[in-house]
């Protein structure tokens, strides 16, 4: 195999979920320009519709579901349509998640449980859904979507931070129970450039934190779905279990303190 055609995902089926706007959205385009039909799973149908029209006007094959990853039904469903449609599942890319800074002693403990079944435990549950059907296909492949937050050690992210950390400690634990049929990573995006970061981050905030990154630039949600794309594809066989910073450079928060 050529080395650029190591980065095909050609009869590939990949369901992303988050992917209506911003990084699964950019994920969902890369994926499908690199041969492999997409499945666009986001709460708000029309969001992924739009992605799903634009793969298919380029040449591709997707189909936009809406899913609600915190509720198990929606989950399992998720996966059925994949499979009623495509036949088979090969890729999962957990992108759905959130959070933001909390007050340790103001947020009440229950936000805690909700932070932590939206960023990890709906993200569990669907490598469960998904991996007797990537074994069935002969092998897959999953990319957990993670954050920086988790390796920062900061004021008033204690809640998400922690989601995010128990996300990366779980990808690496995974990837040791499902090899060698299934590789599992993780991608650790410093601040990303998306529309609702522009709408909420003042440009004096923005400029001090590219002035603290080493690349002099904040992200684009480009720069990670070429890295989602490497970690989708042939050219990262050997590649499992490893979290892959996409920070600019940072070794520390570039958040104004």
């Amino acid at each position: 195999m050529s080395l650029i055609n190591r980065f095909s995902l050609t009869d590939s089926v990949a369901i992303i979920t988050g992917a209506g706007k911003g990084i699964g959205r950019a994920i969902a385009l890369a994926y499908a320009e690199a041969g492999a039909k997409v499945v666009c799973a986001a709460r708000t149908l029309s969001d992924v519709e739009a992605v799903a029209n634009q793969i298919k006007a380029n040449g591709g094959d997707a189909l936009a579901v809406a899913c609600d990853v915190t509720c198990a039904q929606s989950r399992a469903a998720l996966v059925q349509q994949t499979l009623d449609t495509f036949g088979k599942v090969t890729h999962l890319v957990n992108n759905a998640g959130g959070g933001g800074p909390n007050d340790p002693l103001q947020m009440p403990w229950q936000e805690l449980d909700r932070l932590l079944h939206f960023n990890v435990t709906s993200v569990y549950h669907l490598i469960q859904l998904c991996i007797p059907h990537m074994r069935a296909a002969g092998g897959g492949n999953i990319i957990n979507i993670t954050s920086v937050a988790a390796r920062y050690v900061q004021p008033n992210f204690s809640s998400y931070g922690t989601a995010k950390a128990a996300l990366v400690h779980m990808t690496k634990l995974l990837s040791q129970d499902f090899a060698p049929e299934v590789r599992i990573n993780a991608i650790s995006p410093g601040p990303i450039l998306t529309d609702a970061l522009n709408k909420v981050m003042p440009d004096k905030v923005k400029d001090i934190m590219t002035k603290n990154t080493p690349l002099k630039r904040l992200g684009e949600v480009e720069d990670i779905a070429a890295a989602a794309l490497y970690l989708a594809s042939p050219a990262s066989g050997w590649v499992s279990g490893k979290i892959l910073d996409i920070d600019g450079g940072a070794d520390v928060s570039v958040f104004p303190s």
